[in-house]
């Protein structure tokens, strides 16, 4: 199976509700967090597909054949907080005949940033795993998910805080860890 079935078969097996308990350990403050997340992933339309790439400035001919995804969830917190967002991406490969994928990542909005955002993307089909890098305002986020069968994921978060131009990645300033299960 090539690099892009493999992607395709992904973006399948995501679709659906799913959920996750995560851990969170933040380094700045020492302090580790559980929270419960609740998500509903459906497939990206064409008209909210040309309007992602409108708010990010992008236009493609393309468009039925962009992987997108429509993201909504809740999460709440050991410590009672909650949190909610519905959001749309959609991924663009550089090249789909590469062993690896990589491309742009398009959110209309973003997590860390209320804004439309583009960002990196690589799927590595050997492993399963999606491997998404932001750079924000004041850090950079790298978010894995590694599939591990149709019903379960693992989740990984790396944030760190935004280096100096050219410098690399080094001040970690939150590591989150997650079990996700599909449950529809």
């Amino acid at each position: 199976m090539d690099a892009i079935t493999k992607f395709h078969y992904f973006f399948d097996c995501c679709i659906g509700a799913w959920s996750s308990e995560r851990t969170y350990h933040y380094l700045t403050r020492q302090e580790v967090e559980r929270s419960h997340t609740e998500f509903i992933i459906r497939t990206l339309t064409p008209l909210l597909k040309e309007k992602v790439l409108r708010d990010n400035q992008r236009s493609s001919l393309f468009v039925d054949s962009l992987l997108g995804f429509y993201l909504a969830f809740q999460t709440l917190s050991e410590k009672g907080e909650a949190v909610s967002q519905d959001l749309n991406m959609l991924f663009i490969p550089d090249q789909e005949d590469a062993p690896v994928l990589e491309g742009a990542y398009l959110r209309d909005r973003a997590y860390e940033e209320a804004k439309p955002m583009v960002a990196h993307f690589r799927f590595e089909p050997q492993t399963q795993e999606l491997l998404m890098t932001t750079t924000y305002t004041e850090v950079i986020a790298v978010d894995s998910i590694t599939l591990i069968n149709p019903d379960l994921r693992i989740r990984k978060i790396l944030t760190y805080r935004r280096p100096a131009t050219g410098q690399p990645l080094e001040k970690l300033v939150l590591v989150g860890f997650g079990v996700e299960q599909k449950i529809l």
